[in-house]
């Protein structure tokens, strides 16, 4: 047990290792809760904690440690700040939501951190419904089901890739039109592959990368035999359109009739 101070570091009914082999074979420890909130108590990460727009990408996830702790710091300042009325500090959270984003390896703890995440996220956006009165919405928990589960990935990122074997897909949420006292917040979302993000590559707003549909993914009837080749239907690009963040769910897109222009 670590003790500083006459304090203990390490709470003794906190669990950081679940086995000796997942130890050996995956290196798994977690960072107990107490050095967790020292760790993000410090100069500049404390300030990016409480803020708005900055975002957060934890490379080895675990069952959401740091995210959580993340989280309840950025929900207590839009309780503070965007918290008007109920509607307001739902459209701030769910944009609070989308600035954590999580890579972890196991499937066990993602799923874990994608359930521990929301729990905190239910858990505030109740209590700021009950201050106002209100009732809580099922699109809003549907909507942050939905941002948490995509922005928490299974997969390694070390070789960026998934647990399928797909390159690591992250999306980028941007606020549209803040303005002062502002109640509905709007996003536009763009993909970037956790590669690109590293070779810091820039997208057209409301990229969905692979969002190419090739006439060969479609099946053939027996008509089409007889088509000319020059005929074919051209594969078909879409893109993300600008939304209400509590609408992010329904995934509004429109076809483009020009390949990105990256």
């Amino acid at each position: 047990m670590i003790v500083k101070g006459g304090k203990h570091l390490v709470d003794p009914k906190e669990v950081i290792i679940k086995s000796k082999k997942r130890v050996q074979k995956h290196g798994e420890v977690f960072t107990p809760k107490r050095i967790v909130k020292m760790m993000l108590d410090q100069p500049g990460i404390k300030e990016a904690c409480e803020s708005l727009t900055a975002t957060f990408l934890e490379p080895s996830a675990g069952e959401g440690a740091f995210l959580i702790e993340i989280l309840k710091r950025k929900l207590a300042m839009v309780y503070t700040q965007y918290n008007e009325d109920l509607k307001q500090y739902e459209n701030y959270s769910l944009f609070a939501l989308t600035t954590l984003y999580g890579v972890e390896l196991l499937e066990d703890n993602a799923q874990r951190c994608v359930m521990n995440l929301y729990k905190v996220y239910n858990d505030f956006y109740r209590k700021s419904a009950t201050s106002h009165q209100g009732v809580t919405r099922d699109k809003v928990f549907r909507a942050a089901q939905y941002i948490i589960s995509t922005n928490i990935v299974q997969g390694n990122f070390l070789t960026k890739v998934r647990a399928d074997g797909e390159a690591i897909i992250f999306s980028e949420w941007q606020l549209l039109n803040k303005k002062p006292h502002q109640k509905l917040v709007k996003v536009q979302r763009t993909e970037y592959a956790l590669e690109e993000m590293a070779e810091d590559v820039t997208h057209e707003p409301g990229y969905i990368h692979g969002s190419h549909t090739s006439s060969e993914d479609v099946q053939l009837s027996l008509f089409d035999l007889f088509e000319e080749a020059s005929e074919e239907e051209a594969p078909k690009i879409y893109r993300y359109l600008p939304c209400r963040i509590e609408d992010v769910y329904v995934e509004d897109m429109e076809e483009v009739d020009e390949p990105h222009a990256d």
